[in-house]
């Protein structure tokens, strides 16, 4: 066995039976590589088959000792776990080295999450006047609106938009479809950026459904949806870690804090399991006290 040839298969099992992105199937690759890299570094190379135990809480180590942090630790444990899981299952192995393979203890993080009045601000912070300004406000409120993960902002389809009924499809992941509603501000501002700025865009081929573009008529990268929400939030002078998927949490938080039925908010950000939608289940301490102290007997 050889470390390409097996990685290789893994990526088609990644790919073809669990229905993976590309981004999930690359950070897969990624993390193996590592034990790859660490195994060849210290002449340890004799192919998947070989590796040990020790050989694998060496990894973890090596990976600790460069500074990476607990959760991504655990990451890169768990897709090694993966691809041994993979091996044993097409009987390429007979005995799964990670079986006794821990993870590092980590706490569960709540996300960042921006207010309402943090959300309108770079909304409305948006230089309408330059030429990509509608395009940027129509994204901004599409994240906000939908709660969607920017992979799925960035292959939105023109296709897909069912204004009338107020309603999107998205492509989440694995391919998977799901329709998920839309306000009339997100709708209003997507259909300005269409008529002011797409419409007049050279557009290039296989772009021509794509919703977002760039001025070169192609398809907005992940970077560019970083790099504007990132600038308008520095202009503003938010100190919180923000990211497009912090407009997704946003979201899904203020909708649970709303009051929302959790199943609907599960259906909407596309989760497969409820535990994940859960975290956004977390209360605001000083209600907590305050709850505490008004109804329980003893106060």
């Amino acid at each position: 066995m050889n470390w390409e040839s097996e990685i290789n298969e893994f990526r088609n099992y990644l790919r073809l039976e669990k229905g993976l992105s590309d981004n999930s199937i690359h950070a897969y690759i990624t993390d193996l590589y590592k034990l790859v890299s660490y195994l060849r570094s210290n002449g340890l190379d004799n192919g998947p088959e070989t590796v040990t135990l020790n050989e694998l809480k060496g990894l973890i180590e090596w990976i600790s000792n460069r500074g990476i942090s607990p959760r991504t630790q655990a990451r890169i444990i768990s897709g090694i776990k993966s691809f041994y899981k993979f091996l044993l299952i097409e009987e390429r192995i007979e005995k799964d080295p990670t079986a006794l393979l821990e993870a590092p203890r980590i706490g569960r993080k709540l996300p960042e999450v921006l207010s309402v009045e943090e959300i309108d601000a770079i909304i409305n912070a948006v230089d309408i006047r330059k030429p990509e300004g509608q395009r940027n406000k129509a994204i901004l409120e599409t994240l906000y609106s939908c709660g969607l993960r920017v992979s799925e902002l960035i292959d939105l389809k023109v296709s897909n938009l069912f204004f009338e009924s107020g309603f999107i499809k998205v492509e989440g992941k694995g391919s998977k479809e799901r329709l998920v509603p839309i306000s009339n501000k997100a709708i209003k501002e997507i259909n300005l950026y269409i008529s002011e700025y797409r419409r007049v865009l050279k557009i290039h081929p296989p772009h021509e459904d794509i919703l977002f573009l760039n001025r070169r008529g192609r398809k907005l990268s992940r970077v560019m949806i970083f790099t504007i929400i990132k600038n308008i939030a520095r202009d503003l002078n938010i100190t919180k870690n923000i990211s497009p998927h912090t407009f997704r949490h946003s979201f899904a938080t203020h909708l649970v804090d709303g009051g929302a039925n959790l199943r609907a908010v599960q259906e909407m950000l596309g989760h497969e399991s409820i535990i994940t939608t859960e975290i956004y289940t977390h209360l605001d301490k000083d209600y907590l006290s305050d709850t505490v102290s008004h109804y329980h007997p003893r106060n």
